[in-house]
């Protein structure tokens, strides 16, 4: 006798494996529990589905079983892989959680770090500054390129310092006054050269020769 069970199973719209318990009842009739069970869902509330339980006469179950059963395995079967969906879906959002919480932890660890290493270049810049060490003073306060958000601070800081710096010369250091002369250096200016002097008369050369006579 041909009664296609097995391809009427075939049928059916399930993900897991079919359970069929068959069991006698009262009289003729039979008592057919149909459970749905898919290891692949790790979702323990799948426990608390109830398995389809029939109690009819064998000819009740050739003529509709497939059909009472068909809508409901294939519900079944549709919450457990939604259930299964679900659980991965939130173990997705667990991890993308845990990566943001990791992400936030340690964008929090680099302020904290940054900050200290601000106020520790600010603090030893105030100490030098109190011991009159100004121009080591502006060295150790934090650079602009690496506290953008700090500039108007650190602008006005190294300002204030620098404005207590020694004035420098045009080398870098303060010009030292140039020694006067001393009188024993200072010369005595030589009198004028002048010319001959010459008469302003002219010689008579008869009184030559008279004298010469003599």
């Amino acid at each position: 006798m041909n009664t296609n069970f097995f391809n009427q199973i075939q049928q059916l719209d399930f993900t897991g494996v079919l359970q069929l318990n068959i069991s006698k009842g009262a009289e003729t009739n039979l008592i057919v529990s149909v459970l749905l069970n898919n290891e692949q869902c790790g979702d323990n509330a799948k426990n608390l589905i109830p398995p389809l339980t029939f109690n009819a006469t064998p000819q009740e179950f050739d003529e509709g079983f497939f059909e009472q059963i068909k809508a409901p395995i294939k519900t079944v079967s549709g919450v457990m892989v939604d259930m299964e969906k679900f659980l991965k879906q939130m173990e997705i959002v667990k991890q993308q959680s845990a990566m943001e919480k990791e992400k936030t932890e340690k964008a929090k660890k680099e302020k904290e770090a940054k900050d200290k290493k601000f106020k520790d270049g600010m603090a030893k810049a105030d100490q030098l500054e109190k011991e009159g060490k100004f121009r080591e003073a502006w060295m150790k306060v934090p650079d602009i390129t690496e506290f953008p958000e700090k500039a108007d601070e650190i602008r006005k800081r190294k300002t204030a310092l620098s404005a207590k710096f020694a004035t420098p010369s045009l080398f870098g250091e303060a010009e030292e006054p140039q020694p006067e002369p001393s009188q024993e250096e200072e010369t005595t200016p030589e009198p004028p050269k002048t010319d001959e002097v010459t008469a302003d008369y002219p010689i008579d050369e008869t009184d030559e020769e008279e004298t010469e006579y003599q």
